[in-house]
């Protein structure tokens, strides 16, 4: 099975090179946003090697920026872990959620590094995808988005403050607007991304003032709000199998 994604197939050098395109756009944006994460860095007293280094292993601006400000503020190292944790947990959502999409002989090795690398935006390139993910399309959208990330907070961090911070904080809007043209494409094309895309933001409004939900950090309410909307829309549409027909009709006409 190893041997149907080595580089040597034809259709993996294709999936590569749709990888590198797709994972330019955000390669631009990730620049943006880990410069200012740089500085945020470089504010907490690390040195560009170290700020490349930690975004080379995090790879993930809210998980960085909350490593960063308990590095500032001298926190604890288990408060720093926590944190960490906290700010990343969405992506054991997406994870869990790529995972139905890997064929189930796909090499330990492959699932690896598509987890290593996994952030917003190039799962929302690969999940789009038709098919079983193919890593070597993964492999590809790392090559021009994970550099810039990593060159663009070693560079803030020696820019540190000679850049005014509204300049620097203007460049992550980039990120969203880049998320938007990822999301809204298949959106379009899917009646129940339609309804859920605006649901999840209104949800995701509407908990900062819900008394209890306030309570709680960004990163816990986005992961409770994901869970909850992503199984009402799984009871109520549930993603049908190859032949077109309902998974759960078809398990309950076996059973």
């Amino acid at each position: 099975m190893s041997s149907e994604y080595s580089s040597a197939n034809p259709e993996n050098r294709r999936a590569f090179r749709e990888g590198i395109r797709a994972g330019a756009p955000i390669g631009a944006g990730y620049f943006a946003v880990s410069f200012a994460l740089g500085v945020a860095a470089r504010n907490a007293g690390l040195d560009a090697a170290q700020g490349g280094l930690a975004s080379a292993l995090c790879l993930a601006s809210a998980g960085e920026y909350a490593g960063f400000t308990s590095i500032g503020a001298n926190a604890a190292f288990w408060a720093l872990i926590l944190a960490t944790i906290i700010a990343n947990a969405r992506y054991l959502l997406m994870s869990c959620a790529l995972s139905q999409r890997a064929h189930e002989k796909l090499p330990f090795i492959h699932r690896a590094m598509i987890a290593y690398g996994l952030s917003d935006e190039i799962f929302g390139v690969t999940i789009a995808r038709p098919g079983f993910v193919n890593p070597r399309f993964v492999y590809g959208v790392y090559v021009t988005a994970l550099p810039p990330w990593i060159l663009g907070t070693s560079l803030g961090v020696i820019a540190g403050n000679a850049l005014p911070i509204r300049w620097v904080s203007a460049f992550s809007v980039t990120l969203f607007a880049m998320f938007i043209a990822i999301v809204i494409p298949p959106a379009r094309s899917n009646r129940v991304l339609r309804v859920v895309v605006p649901a999840s933001m209104l949800a995701g409004f509407a908990a900062e003032y819900v008394p209890g939900l306030n309570a709680l950090d960004a990163g816990t309410r986005v992961v409770a709000l994901t869970v909850v909307i992503a199984t009402i829309a799984a009871i109520a549409r549930p993603v049908p199998d190859e032949d077109g027909e309902d998974v759960r009709k078809k398990e309950e006409s076996v059973s």
